[in-house]
């Protein structure tokens, strides 16, 4: 039930990403699912000898993922190089759903950035003519670090409504924040840490512009481009919520959010070479949840401990 929500909450930002790019989207998401349920099915019946595990969905939610995380013109033999990554090496071998200590579609997603930097950062123009062609541009966090992009001029509603170059699952904002109110309706995701993260890259953004421009209106303009591009909402909403590898406890969550959010920022203003951020935060919090629920449960035992003694 959970996977097959999670599913459902993707499609309103699929559909708008087969609109913006063509049918070619389609071709890429269908080739990552395919793989990564293959490749699970093949690890489970040869290597693992055990119950069949494709019927909960999850290589189908860790596919469509990861297909929402490359560009709509990449080659689909990386796709498949992708897909097996993630199943392959970030889920299975750790016993598969539920013990992965990382999310394997960012897993995957840094891997193919690492090995093929050139077709993971070409990115395809908007299109509605079928197949995306070879045409492609910068991103908008791309054009804004080289200079291009006017923090002032930037066209925020189609942002927010999907016209632009990047990830074609990352483009459609408002289809997205839908898919996040399914999710909350539905109950399978808690509003903390997507929230926190939202909080945060707006505030780290307005400080940061602070320092760049004169006037407020530049530096909410500056806080709002931040939020509307890259993979903020798409990594916030349906990554970092990830119950195998996100934290557990509430005070927790605040504090995941927080620290990915703001190490985005950081990644996206002082990384010289790479203008997106949120995914490789995501990535790097995985391995620090277990250790942000352990200091906070230690310190509910303790405050407990306390109570107890001044009761006596």
């Amino acid at each position: 039930k959970l996977m097959g929500d999670v599913i459902i909450a993707l499609l309103p930002a699929l559909a708008v990403s087969v609109y913006v790019y063509g049918w070619g989207v389609l071709a890429v998401t269908a080739v990552s699912i395919g793989c990564c349920v293959l490749f699970e099915a093949l690890i489970q019946k040869f290597l693992v000898r055990g119950k069949q595990t494709i019927t909960n969905l999850s290589a189908v939610v860790t596919g469509l993922l990861l297909a929402m995380n490359m560009p709509a013109n990449i080659p689909l033999w990386i796709v498949a190089v992708g897909a097996l990554i993630a199943i392959g090496v970030a889920k299975m071998p750790f016993g598969g759903l539920g013990k992965n200590p990382f999310n394997p579609a960012i897993v995957a997603r840094v891997f193919l950035l690492i090995a093929y930097p050139v077709q993971m950062t070409s990115f395809a123009m908007p299109s509605t003519e079928g197949f995306v062609d070879a045409y492609s541009g910068a991103t908008p966090l791309a054009a804004a670090k080289a200079g291009l992009l006017n923090v002032a001029e930037y066209d925020a509603l189609g942002m927010f409504v999907g016209n632009m170059a990047g990830s074609f699952g990352e483009i459609a904002t408002l289809a997205l924040l839908l898919g996040f109110a399914y999710l909350l309706m539905r109950r399978v995701i808690s509003w903390h840490i997507p929230v926190s993260i939202f909080v945060t890259v707006a505030a780290f953004a307005a400080i940061y512009g602070a320092f760049s421009f004169d006037t407020p209106h530049l530096v909410s303009n500056f806080a709002l481009f931040h939020l509307l591009s890259g993979g903020v909402v798409l990594g916030a909403v349906f990554m970092a919520t990830d119950p195998v590898t996100s934290a557990q406890t509430s005070t927790g969550k605040y504090i995941v959010g927080f620290m990915t959010g703001a190490l985005a920022i950081l990644i996206r203003e002082f990384n010289p070479a790479y203008p997106e951020g949120m995914m490789l935060s995501i990535l790097f919090m995985n391995a620090l949840a277990p250790l942000v629920d352990y200091f906070v449960v230690e310190a509910n035992i303790r405050r407990r401990k306390n109570r107890v003694k001044i009761a006596k």
